[in-house]
């Protein structure tokens, strides 16, 4: 593999330090040192202004613009897209020293370091700032609630080493952020106020026409001895204090802000969120929040032993896994980038039911059941791009906020079918998983009917009806477009029909009346049944069954072969290098796709099977996706080679905080953050969640002394420990679960049991 680590961030258990700042390393930084909540969440920019290169980031889930794409005349192709939008800079603030601003990118300073705290959330910067006339200490610290999702608090500290003189700090709201692709600011202010005490703006889209509100209230020893300005602005609304800092005087402002959006929970505090204020304060965030992660460490970290780099790496996938989504917000999805960067326009694909659900079903079941609740609640605009792709059924849309399709790119938009399959198999995975048929029975009937309506009018049968697939697609490896018969895409199909088979079979059994008004409401029928399970029957699998292979696609194996490890770093990522034809011209895969298949039915493959694919597409695989290494690791690590999965895991675990793709910068990898996850609870650890039950293989990477890890099932926490010659289960809640351990059943409760680990 090509790509290669650079080094930046002190390595600590649990926080990220930038000890020194490297002005080439700050759009990077930035993105490391996001915050979120999954309602809304912020990059880690300086707040004080910074001239230098930055996106000033700040976003709020489920809230998008919708820009015009350029004119087509060919049906089927996208004419809109959304994409989420940079919105109030809550953060504001300016600072002066006299006449002097503070920006990082001109002032002189020193001793500066940044700290991310994965304990409490709290981001803190602290350097001293070396005006003309003195030296200021000055620390910034910024928090946004995981208890109360509107909220948000932020803390200035200055103290003065030796300068006396005038200072001046604003702080405040400002709508005039700039949305990165567009360079402008895409919102309207229609009403704003600053006052003593805090400030008040409200902004809506220009197109969508969605509406912010941001409340802040300003307290603290600099609002106390500063004579007070309001000003409002054009876009903004901030409270000006100017003072005089004396030698050796230390003074703080505190800023705490209540943010409403479309996607707010109704309430009392959502009615007057002016006085809800007054009820907040800093400490009091923080000390929520301390809690709060707190209780989730206990129940979801991963403890490494003799490792420190990816222990670190281990807990920050888990710390922004956590900020992205935790099921806050019923509805919600998850973006690419989650909420801290802008590329992927915020866009949700098929990652969130394949890498992302995994995470989430094995944490807190209701959280799981929310983020699937995203695609019932989106299915009319499923239905309707089926019918633009002369389909019937629904189509799911390969990149969408509102679950409207959002790619413009038609071979991607119009050829890629895993959105659709994997919501299936999202449905399939939480219902085997918790044992919970309610959710498929109330929502994923309507919606499994409909994937199927269009997989059996999107496939077609060949010459003599022999065999039947999908002709023209694009599976998960993006580089291989409009291809006949993708391994992948015709497995995931035949998956879909005979699951749905399934789940109406079972209701039917149980006489449900759920389904009886299902049924006659979509018209179902038993021809509509029969046709479809003939064409699972009919579906064809390309296998050689000499050699063990599956063909990715028809015709693959006739493909000009590269060498991707001679290709040089300097031109990742490619399609920043390279034409787009000639990524397209050989057999170099972008990310899984027979191994993605390998992986997600696990237990329906042989090892040897496994093993035969394995090391025929893991070399012509470049990784050019965050989907990519976690899987190769798992896989690596099920067939014994221990040293590929350690490589292909420190990759995927430390591809932000090392920037292995050369594009943090534009956010982070949130597909790998939760494959990274999967790294070691399906890799080292070996669970496998597809089969007729729970089971776990534990191994251990050579250089480790040991690790742990917890998940819940079945409602109860298991915790397992594995070292270098043994395993040791239990259960933390009580309870007793049922379980594979080694191909051998076993039954763990709260008494810890050791297993010795086969040579």
């Amino acid at each position: 593999m090509a790509k290669v680590a650079n080094h930046y961030f002190k390595v600590e258990p649990f926080r990220v330090v930038e000890e020194g700042f490297n002005p080439k390393y700050s759009l990077t930084a930035e993105a490391v040192f996001s915050l979120g909540n999954e309602y809304m969440g912020t990059r880690g920019y300086f707040e004080e202004g910074y001239s230098g290169a930055r996106l000033l980031g700040s976003y709020f889930n489920g809230v998008y613009e919708r820009r015009t794409a350029a004119a087509q005349s060919y049906k089927g192709i996208v004419q809109e897209t959304e994409f989420m939008v940079n919105a109030v800079d809550w953060l504001y603030f300016r600072i002066y020293a006299g006449e002097e601003k503070l920006d990082l990118a001109k002032s002189d300073f020193r001793d500066f370091t940044r700290t991310l705290d994965m304990k409490t959330g709290l981001l803190s910067r602290e350097f001293v700032w070396k005006t003309g006339s003195g030296e200021i200490a000055v620390k910034t610290e910024r928090l946004v609630s995981m208890v109360h999702n509107e909220e948000a608090g932020w803390r200035l500290t200055v103290a003065s080493v030796d300068y006396t003189g005038e200072m001046t700090v604003c702080a405040g709201l400002d709508f005039g952020t700039t949305h990165g692709p567009e360079k402008q600011s895409l919102w309207e202010c229609v009403d704003k106020k600053a006052q003593e005490g805090g400030c008040y703006i409200k902004g809506r889209t220009k197109t969508t026409a969605m509406e912010v509100e941001s409340f802040c209230s300003l307290q603290g020893s600099i609002a106390q001895k500063g004579n007070m300005t309001s000003i409002e602005e054009e876009n903004a609304a901030y409270i000006q204090y100017s003072f005089v800092l004396e030698p050796g005087e230390m003074l703080d402002l505190e800023k705490n802000v209540y943010n409403v959006t479309p996607m707010s929970r109704a309430g009392e505090e959502k009615a007057n969120p002016a006085a809800y204020l007054q009820e907040m304060c800093f400490e009091k965030l923080y000390r929520e929040n301390s809690e709060w992660w707190q209780r989730t460490w206990e129940k979801s970290d991963i403890e490494i032993m003799g490792d420190a780099e990816n222990q670190q790496g281990i807990r920050f996938c888990i710390f922004q896994m956590f900020q992205t989504y935790h099921g806050a917000v019923r509805g919600t999805n998850i973006g690419a980038k989650g909420l801290t960067g802008e590329a992927y326009n915020g866009n949700a694909f098929w990652d969130t039911e394949t890498y992302c659900l995994p995470f989430i079903l094995f944490h807190d079941r209701e959280a799981a059941k929310n983020l699937l609740y995203f695609r019932y609640a989106t299915l009319e605009e499923a239905r309707k791009r089926a019918k633009d792709l002369d389909c019937e059924g629904a189509f799911y849309p390969i990149a969408t906020i509102s679950g409207r399709e959002c790619c413009n790119l038609w071979q991607h938009a119009s050829l890629q079918l895993q959105a659709s399959t994997a919501v299936a198999y999202g449905i399939w995975l939480y219902e085997k998983i918790t044992k919970d048929t309610s959710f498929t029975e109330e929502y994923g009937l309507v919606m499994l009917i409909a994937i199927c309506r269009m997989l059996a009018v999107r496939g077609d049968y060949n010459t003599d009806k022999s065999r039947y697939g999908y002709y023209g697609v694009m599976g998960p490896d993006e580089f291989q477009m409009m291809v006949n018969h993708n391994c992948y895409t015709n497995l995931m199909a035949k998956f879909t029909f005979c699951y749905t088979l399934r789940v109406i079979e079972r209701m039917k059994k149980e006489a449900s009346e759920c389904f009886a008004g299902i049924a006659k409401k979509e018209g179902l029928s038993e021809a509509e049944c029969r046709d479809w399970m003939e064409k699972a029957d009919a579906m064809y699998i390309p296998y050689d069954g000499n050699k063990k292979l599956f063909q990715q696609h028809e015709g693959y194996f006739d493909l000009p072969h590269i060498d991707v490890d001679a290709i040089p770093v300097e031109e990742f990522p490619l399609y920043h290098h390279w034409t787009y034809d000639r990524i397209y011209r050989n057999d170099m895969i972008k990310q899984p796709d027979v191994l993605m298949f390998l992986f997600l039915f696990n237990s329906s493959f042989s090892e040897e099977i496994i093993k035969s694919n394995y090391e025929y597409y893991e070399p012509r695989c470049i990784h050019e996706s965050s989907l990519s290494p976690s899987i190769h690791s798992i896989l690596a690590a099920q067939l014994h080679k221990s040293k590929e999965a350690f490589d292909f895991f420190r990759f995927a675990t430390r591809m932000d905080l090392d920037n292995y793709n050369r594009n943090t910068e534009e956010g982070l990898h949130t597909t790998s953050i939760a494959a990274a996850w999967m790294n070691i609870v399906y890799g080292f650890g070996g669970l496998r969640s597809d089969g007729d039950i729970l089971s776990l293989s534990p191994s251990i990477p050579e250089s480790w002394e040991g690790y742990k890890f917890r998940i819940v099932y079945d409602e109860k926490l298991l915790s397992v420990e594995v070292k270098k010659d043994k395993v040791a289960l239990k259960t933390l809640q009580g309870g007793s679960i049922r379980l594979s351990l080694y191909k051998n059943v076993v039954v763990i409760d709260g008494k810890e049991r050791v297993f010795e680990m086969p040579s």
